[in-house]
């Protein structure tokens, strides 16, 4: 379809190329009825689709564009082909959907632990999350190159919300500070008109502030912690990549102390690695079982200073722990002064599937669960770190 939209055949007749596209949507099977036969480009961006949308019900000898007949065989060369055609009709965004349709539909996992196959695709967020899913069973000679895809889509994450992320966090941490004896730069005047409305004079029209309330500067000291706890089951895949950029880039901001949490059925801790993101991600183990409840200890155990602290959980919610003990903690924690927030998911995608009514436990407890997009978590963690209400995003 994208196809049929995206290319412009000049001074056409408006009935042929009407009847074009209809010919590109429906793929040249008998029944489409437009007897529109395609050449040129517009047969070869045909074939590049019928390869991975085609219904595969036609033996591979004799086979034409008009077949519609999906496959792209079992070797990397004619799958490199494939991937280098693609690049020629499409745009980038329509490639990288189809590359991820052709990993769903035609198994070509296994086909990127070969580092010929990886130096030809065009990597992004999902590409990764692939990647990492297969990293136990990647072969020595593929990992570098495996690395060097995953490095470069960070690289690029990170150019993309580190300094919007700084900024915002570092006004929070700012205005989280109040201070009764402000620069005047610093005045925060709603607040402090609020405080010193008795103080009104009628014959003056005025208020005489009694008592200043501003803004303090953030110093070099840790003014909060932020836990990080990400579930690493395998359809997080995505939210574990946009994690793991946040946890460096929040890591690099000396008044934040973050500490980065993943787990399955087990809890691992990779603070340690948040120097580098990369690491981090090859740290994670996408898959398994999930247990909320024994990752939210561990979280808990760590809490020092519960007023100022963030506990994010990114989790679908689908407990194989012990749900009752899971609600207790998270109960436990907001008592205790953490501002703790449920993130189901951290990408673009919008929710998954999740469990609703753990969503619901969690929203009656003051936590509701809701997707962030990458653009939109600086503005939830500012309002964390502030403690004001989280701008949940409008799903109605």
């Amino acid at each position: 379809m994208t196809a049929a939209e995206g290319y412009d055949v000049g001074a056409a007749d408006p009935a042929q190329e009407r009847l074009r596209r209809w010919r590109l949507v429906l793929g040249g099977d008998a029944a489409d009825g437009t007897g529109c036969a395609l050449s040129g480009r517009d047969a070869a961006m045909d074939a590049a689709l019928a390869a991975l949308y085609g219904k595969g019900d036609k033996p591979q000898s004799g086979r034409t564009a008009r077949d519609r007949s999906a496959g792209l065989g079992a070797s990397a060369p004619s799958v490199a082909r494939w991937l280098g055609d693609i690049r020629t009709y499409f745009p980038s965004s329509v490639v990288q959907v189809m590359q991820r349709d052709a990993i769903d539909r035609l198994g070509l996992a296994t086909l990127l632990l070969e580092p010929e196959m990886l130096e030809a695709v065009d990597a992004d967020v999902h590409l990764v999350g692939t990647l990492l899913s297969l990293n136990k069973a990647m072969p020595e000679t593929t990992k570098e190159t495996a690395r060097a895809v995953v490095r470069k889509v960070v690289e690029d994450l990170e150019k993309r919300l580190a300094t919007r992320t700084r900024a915002t966090l570092t006004g929070a941490l700012d205005r989280s500070a109040r201070v009764h004896r402000p620069r005047h730069h610093d005045i925060d005047w709603h607040r402090t008109i609020a405080a010193n409305l008795k103080h009104y004079l009628p014959e003056y029209r005025t208020v005489v502030p009694e008592r200043l309330i501003g803004y303090g500067r953030a110093s070099q000291s840790v003014k909060k912690e932020v836990i990080l706890c990400i579930d690493q089951s395998g359809s997080m895949a995505a939210s574990v990549v946009y994690a793991s950029v946040f946890g460096a880039v929040l890591a690099s901001m000396r008044s934040i102390s973050t500490r980065l949490v993943v787990f399955d059925t087990a809890v691992v801790d990779l603070t340690d690695q948040l120097d580098d993101p990369v690491d981090v991600l090859f740290g994670t183990q996408l898959g398994g079982g999930t247990d909320i409840n024994r990752a939210l200890a561990y979280c808990q155990s760590q809490i020092t200073r519960p007023a100022e602290t963030v506990v994010v959980l990114i989790s679908d919610l689908y407990e194989g722990g012990i749900r009752d003990e899971m609600l207790k903690r998270v109960a436990a924690m907001k008592a205790s002064g953490v501002q703790f927030v449920t993130l189901l998911a951290l990408s673009d995608e919008g929710a998954p599937a999740y469990d609703r009514e753990h969503a619901a436990a969690l929203a009656a407890l003051g936590a509701p669960a809701f997707a962030c997009t990458p653009d939109l978590f600086p503005e939830v963690m500012a309002a964390a770190i502030e403690k004001r209400p989280l701008p949940i995003p409008d799903t109605t």
